[in-house]
Order: C-alpha cells, then structure tokens, then sequence
C-alpha cells in the first residue's frame, strides 16, 4: 500500500496508527457485492430506500407466510419444528431474495415433555377410591385441528412426576399472600391440592409458594373473568368468537430461570459440562398441571368451607369457597379427595436457532439484531408464527434490494429464528452464552417481534428508554390500519398515553421484563432492546392477554377470523420493524436518544426519594450521593447530545462518528453489575431487574427496602439497603462517565 508509505513520510507514526484505525473500523467485509465499493464513510440513511422497503412489504404475503407456519403443530425439537428451520434456510438462502448468510446454531438442551405412554390425569376419588369425575385429558376438537399425534397435550413443562392426592382448597392466585390468606382463615394446607388460577404470579411461583405451606400438588386454570369479560357458554367462546372455548387449556413452562437448565452461563453445547438435573435449580417442587375452566368449574363450584374473598371471586357461575374439601350438598361425597397424577419427563432434544445475515457496507462489525422465536406449544399462529411471518416478509423486502445491488446497510443486520424459545428463551440464551464478548462488543441494539398482533387496535412498543425515539419517529410516518388519516402515533397515543415532564403527552412505552427473547440481550448483555407489537384497547377487556394463549385454538382461522382480518396490522408491524430496523443500520450517526434516560432516572429518584427518603434518613441512609449521580448524568447526556447536533450540521470526521457511536451503544453496558442480584440468573441491569415492589423506582433499592423496612436499624437488611445503593449509585456515575468525552477520564 504505497499511499500509506507517503502518507507516513508526511504526518508520521500518528496519523498511521489514525489510518490503521479507520480501516479496521469501515474495511468491507469480503463478499459485499459492487456496489458496497461506492460508499462512503458518511453514508447514512436513504429515505427513497425507506419508503421503497415500506411500499414492499405486504399484507398478503404475511398471510401466506403465516398459514403455512401455523399449518401444523411444531412443539421444540420435532420433526415440523425441524421442517420449519429448513422453511427458513430456503427462504434465507434464495438467489433472489435472500440475505448474505443463512446458517443454524445448534444446542442439545433439556426439554419436559408429557409420557405418550401414561397421561397425566387429574380426577375425584371417593372415599372407597372409585374415581368419581375425571378433567379431560386433551381439548375439545372444535375445528378438527385440536387432535392428533402432534398435538401436545395440555401439561405443565418441568413440573415433577408424581401422584399427589389430598383434600382441595382454592388458592386464588397462588401468590404468598393468597396461601396466608388461607391460613389465616385456619385453613391447614398440609397434604392439599391446590386449585390456582393463572395471573397474579408466574406459573412456576405458584408451586414453589404452594410447596412452601405444605400442599402437595397443583391446578391451574384460565377463569373466564380473567380472560373472556365473564363469558364462558361455547357458543360465546371460538369459534364463535376469539374468546376461549370452555376445555381450553393454557400449556406452559414453570422453570423460574430462562436458558438450558442443565447449562447455566455456558452454551450448551456437547462438550459443556452439565449439572446433574437432579441438582439443578428452577423447577417446581411438587406435582403440577393445567386444566381448562370447564372442569375447574365442576371441582370449584363443590368446594365446602368459607366463602373466598370479593377479590378472589370469578366467573364460573357460583360463589367461590375455600374448602378444604367437597360440601355434603354437591356432586361429591363430602371426604373425596382430588388425585392428581403427572407422569412428566426431562430429555436432552437438540434446539436450533436459524441466524441469517446481511453485511454491512462501511460497518460490519456492527451488528442491529432482529429475532423472534419459531417453536410453539401446538399451532401457535398468534404465538409466536405471527412475529415469524412478519420476520420472514422484512428479510423478503431487504434480501431483494439487497440481491439487485441498490442496497447494502451501513452496519451489518442479523436476523435471528430463535427455538425452544417457550421452554424458556433457551435458544437466544444459549446463542448469547456463546458469542457473549462479541455481541456485548458489537450489537447496536435488539429487536423483538414475538407475537406481532395481539389485536388491531393500537400498536404498542416496550424497550429501554435510548430507544423511544426511533420508535417513535417510525410510528409518525407510517399510517394506522383502518385510519388513514391518523398515523400509528397519533392512533397509539389515543389508546395509550402518559404525560411526560420533557415532552408533554406522549405514546406510552412499557418496559421489558422477561417475557420473551429480549431477556438475554437486555439483562445479560445490556443491550438496547425493544419488543413490537399491535395489541387490544385494555379499557375496553379485561382479557390479560389473548384467549387462546398457549392452547390449541391458536390456529390460522383464529388469526383471520378474529384477531386481524385482512392483515393490516401484521403489515403495520412489519413496516414498523423494517423502519426502526433501518434506520438503526444505516443512519450515519445512531438513532439512539441518551437523554431520554435522564427522565427515568429522575422518575427513579423522585420516587425513592417520595416512598423511602424519611425511613433511610432515620437509618442513617443518604440518596445524596444518588441525586449527584443523576444529575452528573443528566449534564454528560445533554453535552453529548448537543455535540452530537453540531456535528450534524456538518461533515464530521468518521472516526469522530464511530466513537460518539460508540458511546451510544455502549450507554446500556454501564447499568450491568453481576453481583447486583447474585439469587437471579442472568439479571444484572440494575434498572431493569424484576420489581417485586409496587415503587417504580431502583428494583434492587426497593427490594431491599421492602425487607428491611420492618427490621431493627443496624440489621443485615439495612446493610443490604446501603448496598443495593451504593451500586445504583456506581452504575449511574459510570453511565455519565460512558458519555463523557472519551479522552476524559
């Protein structure tokens, strides 16, 4: 390279070492077609491209794509799931319209399946041990897809063998409180079975808080209160309507953790040393299993003993009780007992993500991730073949541009089909165990389409706070389905709104817990993330999530009768996604807002300092420091963004670009601290770790406030409180630090 030989003789070993930087930043990764050859370093976003992708994406193609997905059962691991990464090597691998790169991750990890050869059955026992009602063992075939081999049958993954049989009791939620509830009532739980109700808790917290008061098993069931406004009757239920037929059963994991059980923090890979699963933590402790509401009607609206709380009442059409145990004037004899009897087992199954790649132009070692997971419980049209069909549209628009040669993003974009995703987020865990130090080094930021359409109401965005603004800005151009004289903002902001103290009212973002696979990104990695969606109007149902959630009515004719006829908003999410998405690829500089985290830590603070300030004073606790770290934020955001504004008025320097870049990126990474919640796998955003506290505030900070609120000042509960806040305190003054200038310490 002679023009670097005279370059050196003129500016010398500095601007050599400037040079060699550049290159290794914006050198064009081999096999990049021609026209990657003619950008610049300054290349940034094409609006013509923008409206081009936008224009290309369309509402019929998502259909196709979503009845074939949806065509059969594809559970983890099985041979349609196996089908189905094949369905998107092709796509991925077409000549014309495929992406750079398209290769599968594979994982052997451990899956809880249900014995073919012994069922699990719950039933009433007499007191001469005849069986007196047994709850169904599958859903009713409604439409003639809820039967056959691939059909799951309903069960609760990771939930222990065993044949418990004792007294029931009504548990309400099986929340902690719900079982004090009880024994407070003087109810003894020893021995019992538990007749719970999705809600409140997680699944598998319902076992664990069950286990310890002493029951012995477990029932789940979805109460049309919850999740059809109170209607139950079939002919009020699909295929009626959307809502969920009486048999309907929601499948589930109950393991607390997200990622192979077997593998904690490493990928589990053939070589990974595994725990022994009998060692392993995460699963429920005792005997488990759903049932629809059909049959928890008949086993509640016999239940004897104290008439349950107002709040814990429902919509079966009786008065709710407590037990334990059957009343003399109902179906049962008083002493039977209800059996229930999960014949469960653990396998290693091989899990595969299918990766698909677009090279960026000026810089590859960039990297905008777009996933969503494949598997599903039966059919899983809505959840999760909906995001997949959106996912597998996008990939469609961009890899055409992309094989004609008029367009080559200016970082690389990696689209990720995630498996074993509802056994718990395993496949995007294990794929972020093992490329760890380079994703955590090179992702700009995550995007989550799990399921697209919840309904078609409104959309609704959840993320990290640099992210609202891209968000946002896509929402304003692109109009809402069935209004088009409104765009999806000003539609979304009918429906879902907050007054924000910066911007006046705004769209209401919801936050990421760990739902779906953005966990690993967010919480592991500390990357920006977002999850996108079009949803109901909350006002106008009480449903805490679409009726046939996880059940095998979750079908293609579901989706097209009732959840979007027509599509639009499955093609409103994917103009969403392909906005967002390119405008994170190619904008010179990141589209990502650092001074909107200012307004959350200010919401943070002031909410620590309204609900916890007097008692922490009393204890000798001080949030000065915290006050100062937020405002040390506050000022390096705001001299950040304003550089930032500068330069865009002119033609800056590229490399001076890639590290202001780099400074956006990395914001997240500063908020990680590993030995925040040393009892929570894989959580170490100390912002963004679940909140057991009802103060939207510093999850670690309330947590432990909440403990030691009640202890003698001097306690090892109030040391922990000093500690949860001298890490907040840490992980804010080094996020100010992070967009400090870089050559300032």
């Amino acid at each position: 390279m002679q023009w670097v030989k005279v370059l050196g003789v003129v500016v010398g070993a500095a601007a050599l070492l400037a040079v060699g930087i550049i290159l290794g930043h914006y050198a064009i990764s081999k096999g990049a077609d021609s026209t990657a050859s003619s950008i610049s370093a300054s290349q940034d976003l094409d609006l013509e491209i923008l409206e081009t992708v936008m224009g290309q994406l369309d509402a019929s193609r998502i259909r196709e794509n979503l009845r074939e997905l949806s065509r059969e059962p594809h559970l983890s691991s099985t041979p349609r799931d196996e089908a189905l990464v094949q369905l998107l090597l092709q796509r991925w691998q077409d000549e014309e319209s495929g992406l750079d790169l398209a290769k599968t991750f594979e994982y052997e990890v451990l899956l809880s399946l249900p014995s073919e050869e012994q069922p699990n059955s719950v039933t009433v026992v007499g007191p001469t041990g005849d069986i007196l009602f047994s709850c169904r063992q599958s859903e009713e075939n409604l439409t003639g897809e809820q039967a056959g081999p691939d059909v799951v049958p309903p069960y609760a993954a990771y939930a222990p063998p065993g044949t418990p049989q004792g007294l029931l009791v009504y548990a309400n939620q099986g929340s902690e409180d719900d079982f004090e509830e009880l024994q407070t009532q003087g109810i003894s739980l020893e021995g019992t079975i538990a007749l719970t109700r999705y809600g409140g808790v997680g699944r598998g917290d319902k076992a664990v808080n069950a286990a310890k008061h002493g029951v012995a098993g477990v029932l789940v069931y979805t109460d049309p209160g919850d999740i059809n406004d109170g209607q139950s009757l079939p002919n009020q239920t699909f295929p009626y309507s959307w809502g969920l037929p009486p048999s309907g059963v929601e499948r589930g994991s109950y393991f607390q953790y997200f990622g192979d059980p077997l593998t904690p923090y490493l990928p589990a890979n053939p070589s990974s040393f595994r725990l022994d699963p009998a060692n392993a933590t995460g699963f429920p402790p005792i005997p488990t299993q759903p049932i629809g509401f059909e049959d928890a009607k008949v086993l509640l609206c016999n239940l004897q003993g104290n008439s349950a709380p107002a709040t814990w009442q429902g919509a079966l059409g009786c008065e709710y009780r407590l037990g334990p145990g059957f009343r003399s004037d109902g179906d049962f004899p008083a002493d039977s007992q209800v059996n229930v009897s999960v014949y469960n087992r653990l396998e290693l199954r091989n899990a595969s993500n299918v990766v698909g790649i677009i090279r960026g132009a000026v810089e590859p070692d960039r990297y905008v991730f777009y996933g969503n997971h494949r598997d599903s419980w039966v059919h899983g049209a809505v959840d999760p073949s909906s995001g997949t069909a959106v996912l597998l549209e996008v990939t469609r628009a961009l890899g055409t541009l992309l094989k004609k040669g008029t367009w080559r993003p200016r970082r690389s974009v990696i689209f990720g089909s995630w498996g074993a995703e509802e056994f718990g987020l395993i496949g995007s865990t294990e794929f972020t165990e093992e490329l760890f130090s380079k994703l955590q080094e090179r992702t700009v930021a995550y995007i989550n389409v799990d399921i697209s359409v919840f309904a078609n109401v409104s959309f609704r965005g959840q993320g990290t706070p640099p992210v609202q603004s891209v968000i946002f800005t896509a929402a304003k151009q692109i109009s809402a389905p069935g209004h088009s004289s409104l765009s999806i903002y000003d539609n979304w902001i009918r429906y879902y709104n907050r007054s924000s103290p910066v911007y006046g009212v705004i769209p209401s973002m919801g936050t990421l817990a760990a739902g779906s696979d953005y966990a690993p990104f967010i919480h592991f990695l500390g990357i920006s993330s977002m999850d996108l969606a079009y949803t109901y109007d909350r006002s106008k149902t009480s449903a805490r999530i679409y009726p046939t959630y996880h059940t095998a009515f979750d079908t293609f004719g579901y989706v097209e009768n009732f959840v979007d006829p027509g599509f639009s908003s499955h093609q409103a999410v994917a103009r969403m996604v392909g906005n967002v998405l390119l405008r994170l690829s190619d904008s010179l500089f990141l589209p990502l807002n650092i001074t909107d985290y200012s307004e959350t830590l200010h919401s943070f603070l002031q909410a620590a300092q309204e609900d916890f300030g007097d008692l922490l004073q009393q204890n000798g606790i001080s949030l000065e420091p915290l006050v100062t770290a937020v405002d040390k934020f506050q000022g390096a955001a705001a001299d950040l963004d304003e550089q930032i504004s500068e330069l865009q008025k002119g033609t800056p320097d590229p490399l001076q670009v890639r590290m202001i870049n780099d400074q956006l990126m990395l914001l997240e990474r500063s908020f990680l601290n590993p030995q925040a919640f040393p009892e929570e796998r894989y959580y170490s955003h100390v912002l963004w770790a679940p909140l057991t506290s009802s103060i939207t505030t510093f999850p670690g900070l309330a947590i432990a406030y909440s403990t030691a609120m009640n202890t003698d000042a001097g306690s090892a509960a109030w040391a922990e409180v000093q500690r949860q806040l001298s890490i907040v305190v840490a992980a804010v003054e080094a996020a100010a630090a992070t967009l400090r200038p870089v050559a300032d310490l």
